[in-house]
């Protein structure tokens, strides 16, 4: 029996192919390269900000309690897409299966979502570290961070439980072909043998939901902050405010400039290269550049860095030596 495009397919797709960049063997070669050295430094950026932060004592703070968090969240997220995008590179085929496509659909969106909330959460940290100084240390301890940021995680991973399942059970029998390099809704819509207004809809309302209410909460906090700050009497307390929290301004311009053009209004209004381009760009680049301008911008972070990065050199020299 023919279905509504076309297709005499009538068995279930058990695999996709994700087309990712078509270009010459030449050219993915060069992608493959680029691309693995930009998730090394990001895996090694982060890594340094996890221990630098486990390791020095005066970090044992709330707000880098929740930086080591969002970094070790960064890990996650930029694993959970790009060495698969990595292997497709150098594959022929470029498939990946049903079941495979859907945990790397999971992964992707929960580790996103989660990273919402954690933004959101340092914003209402440093809101409280500012506006409220007196009351901050009994109010957030780093006890009640470290429930914080478990609530975030938890949230994050069901949160997009419902567009997930609602995506899986449409019917994937005519096309299997995804025009990018990920499994992302708005694709995995397209291949539907029959049109899906209702869960396209629904997605989009999750994804506008989440991303407008925490963006709303960080505008609000630092309108709060910034006012605050502009009370300071001091030029060097001021200056002191704002670098501490110019850094996860910047995080969340570049984060949010990016997802809310692609995720914020209905899939089928955006174009398959737009798509591929701009989550390319808060898939690979955001979390490189995060740990950069934590650490280029935080005076605490690069002292324990420098600790650190000296350990690691006098513990390798002494084992040479022995």
């Amino acid at each position: 029996m023919k279905n509504p495009r076309g297709n005499n397919r009538s068995d279930p797709v058990s695999e996709f192919i994700l087309l990712g960049f078509p270009c010459t063997w030449e050219v993915q070669i060069f992608l493959f390269s680029l691309f693995s050295v930009i998730y090394v430094l990001t895996l090694t950026g982060n890594v340094c900000i996890i221990c630098a932060v486990w390791w020095d004592h005066h970090l044992h703070t709330p707000m880098y309690v929740l930086l080591a968090n969002f970094s070790f969240l960064e890990m996650w997220y930029v694993t959970s897409t790009v060495p698969n995008m990595l292997a497709n590179f150098l594959s022929e085929t470029k498939t990946i299966s049903f079941s495979g496509c859907f945990l790397q659909f999971y992964l992707f969106f929960s580790t996103g979502g989660t990273e919402t909330l954690f933004l959101s959460a340092m914003a209402f940290d440093r809101y409280l570290a500012i506006c409220r100084p007196l009351h901050y240390p009994t109010v957030m301890t780093v006890q009640r961070c470290i429930r914080m940021g478990a609530c975030c995680w938890l949230c994050g991973f069901l949160y997009f439980l419902l567009p997930i399942h609602l995506i899986s059970q449409l019917p994937f029998h005519c096309l299997s072909k995804i025009d990018h390099f990920l499994c992302d809704s708005g694709p995995l819509i397209k291949l539907s043998c029959v049109p899906a207004p209702a869960t396209e809809i629904i997605c989009a309302t999750f994804n506008s939901v989440l991303i407008f209410s925490t963006l709303l909460f960080i505008i609000s906090s630092y309108t709060l902050v910034i006012r605050a700050v502009l009370r300071v009497p001091s030029a060097e307390g001021r200056h002191k405010a704002f670098s501490t929290c110019g850094s996860h301004l910047a995080v969340v311009s570049l984060f949010y400039g990016s997802i809310m053009i692609v995720y914020v209004s209905p899939t089928a209004g955006n174009s398959a290269e737009i798509q591929k381009y701009v989550t390319l760009s808060y898939i690979v680049l955001t979390p490189l550049f995060n740990p950069l301008i934590y650490s280029l911008r935080n005076k605490e972070m690069k002292e324990a860095l420098r600790k650190l990065f000296k350990t690691v050199r006098f513990s390798q020299k002494h084992e040479r030596n022995l």
